[in-house]
């Protein structure tokens, strides 16, 4: 049988970012296909009861930031916790990685999510700016009119349809993997979803 998850992810998310390439990993190793479905959040948080950014209480915000402190170090991975450009709009970006996936295929898509993440947590860029994600596609070897395709309908349709997808499976937050209809939500739960997929392999 083939193990299919689907993968709801947000390009300017931190959570995303400390999971990103332990999540490839583990689908790696269970032989697992990862569906990307980047989708936007601001959109879903309203409809399955979790509250915007902005309009998060203070204690809230405080204990993100120790959080963030906390993962980064325990997970050795390199982490500004107030980036200069955060929050940002990350819909073009997100629709660059669906793009990039419709052209070239899931694991350069992902490569992009990659260099996507960590350009906002960890290079102080920009990337709701176009000539920002230029230069992250072109790094990624993604040619540069991959941009004006994640322009076009198409690709703005599919967002969309990630986002209603994303709120028909319960997905609240991001980053959210799903399995078999099953929510794991946040990075911390990536050792859960590996204990879901070494059971399905038995």
């Amino acid at each position: 049988m083939a193990l299919i998850i689907d993968y709801y992810m947000v390009p300017v998310s931190p959570w995303t970012y400390l999971g990103h390439q332990r999540f490839g990993e583990i689908a790696a190793t269970h032989q697992a296909q990862i569906r990307m479905r980047p989708f936007d959040l601001n959109q879903v948080l309203p409809r399955t009861g979790g509250v915007l950014f902005k309009d998060r209480h203070p204690a809230r915000l405080a204990y993100r930031l120790a959080e963030l402190a906390r993962f980064r170090d325990a997970l050795g991975l390199p982490l500004n916790i107030k980036p200069a450009y955060f929050p940002a709009d990350g819909q073009m970006a997100a629709r660059l990685i669906i793009a990039a996936e419709q052209q070239f295929g899931p694991d350069v898509a992902f490569k992009l999510a990659q260099a996507l993440l960590a350009a906002v947590w960890t290079r102080e860029m920009n990337v709701a700016d176009p000539s920002t994600l230029a230069t992250i596609a072109a790094e990624c070897g993604v040619p540069s009119d991959c941009l004006e395709v994640a322009h076009s309908s198409h690709i703005e349709a599919i967002y969309a349809q990630n986002t209603e997808d994303a709120v028909a499976a319960n997905v609240f937050g991001a980053p959210s993997y799903v399995l078999n209809g099953e929510v794991f939500w946040g990075q911390d739960r990536l050792s859960l979803l590996q204990l879901a997929l070494e059971k399905l392999k038995r």
